[in-house]
């Protein structure tokens, strides 16, 4: 993405699997040449590329920097990559736990310091909703998202303590069609969260299902949900968490996303799991919505409910009140629209859920548009669900 650094612009790399934890910013001028480290260009290509450009320097010596932090970071497709991947996956596959991957950086790591702030977003206890069977929050910072996250979480009641949570989370950075799985049970600075293990098992025959998706140990649209879940429960709160990949492949006019046969049969297996447990389980929606501006490829710089937003703001609330009234080829459809140009990433958990349990209502307790940064824009909500 662009450098948020104004000493140094450029462009920021990291890595979002966190194989490497290094953070690059290439300079504006050699930006462009990074298309040639695609393994169909030449070391030779490259120097006569930066000979044309920049007479009278060391080329040379140039292409060699480049090509050496890439590589030390762990960013090129090398020996350096590989063993830095074969580490965190040997390592996420041996430890025994999910570990929290966002202490101290999305939340405070300190106990203390975390329950200070889950009251400080929480507020007072508020008297709760009987008759839910789901929520949405966001998977925003708790920071930038608190209300919303309040406005969800103040409906659960006590007597939801003994459920299994289906925590359905963005897959940022799963594989399409897919459904990400673990046995893992999440741990957070309050303590180790359970796993309904018979109900992984049972999903895990699925051919759409990917087990122990090392997805899991970097993603943050669970573990947000899993923190306010043990805010409110305790920290053994039991949970089947639930990557959805994204269904952008069936955004084709006519296609839904249950036509690809891997996906159709796992929608189906939770429909048949959610009809089968009843109100043994709770529904858990980690969900934002339109990403708009600079940092998600627009060209203008986006302001929360200001000019673009205010019609970006006008087309969630459509795709809102399909999702209320679980209508979901109706949602796909809007979805659809201008080939998705809204962004949505809660799109995939959000259909999931209609198809699970279709008999659902849902009521918008809130909706916020957030400035991420002060040229892009996250827009997301508190909805809860009924039968």
């Amino acid at each position: 993405m662009p450098s948020p650094v104004d000493t140094q612009p450029g462009l920021l790399i990291r890595d979002s699997f966190k194989f490497s934890d290094s953070i690059l910013i290439v300079p504006p001028p050699l930006v462009q040449y990074l298309a040639f480290f695609d393994a169909a260009h030449s070391e030779a290509e490259l120097q006569a590329a930066l000979t044309a450009a920049f007479q009278g320097s060391d080329v040379e010596g140039v292409a060699g920097q480049l090509h050496e932090a890439l590589s030390k970071a762990g960013f090129l497709d090398d020996e350096v990559y590989a063993a830095l991947r074969q580490q965190r996956l040997s390592a996420f596959t041996a430890s025994p736990v999910r570990a929290a991957a966002h202490a101290g950086s999305a939340y405070p790591a300190d106990l203390a310091a975390l329950q200070e702030a889950m009251g400080r977003y929480m507020g007072p206890a508020a008297a709760g909703e009987k008759g839910l069977i789901g929520i949405a929050a966001p998977h925003i910072s708790p920071e930038g998202g608190w209300q919303c996250y309040r406005a969800a979480y103040q409906t659960l009641t006590p007597a939801l303590s003994d459920r299994t949570f289906v925590v359905l989370g963005t897959s940022h950075y799963g594989q399409p069609d897919k459904f990400g799985l673990t046995r893992k049970p999440f741990e957070t600075p309050y303590g180790i969260a359970s796993i309904d293990e018979k109900l992984v098992n049972e999903l895990a025959a699925q051919p759409a299902a990917v087990m122990e998706d090392y997805c899991h140990a970097v993603e943050h649209s669970i573990e947000f949900q899993v923190l306010f879940l043990q805010s409110i429960y305790g920290p053994e709160v039991r949970i089947l968490p639930i990557l959805c990949g994204s269904f952008g492949l069936h955004l084709e006019e006519g296609k839904f996303p249950e036509d690809d046969a891997g996906v159709g049969q796992f929608l189906q297996a939770l429909e048949r799991i959610a009809a089968r447990e009843g109100d043994r389980l709770f529904w858990v929606l980690g969900v934002d919505m339109a990403h708009m501006g600079v940092r998600y490829g627009d060209h203008f710089a986006a302001n929360a409910d200001q000019a673009e937003m205010a019609a970006v703001r006008e087309r969630d609330q459509h795709r809102i009140e399909s999702v209320k009234a679980c209508d979901a080829h109706g949602f796909w459809n809007l979805v659809r629209e201008n080939n998705e140009d809204l962004k949505w990433c809660g799109s995939s958990p959000f259909y999931t859920f209609m198809r699970a349990v279709p008999q659902a209502k849902g009521f918008l307790r809130r909706y916020e548009q957030w400035n991420i940064d002060p040229q892009s824009v996250v827009s997301f909500a508190g909805i809860s669900f009924s039968a």
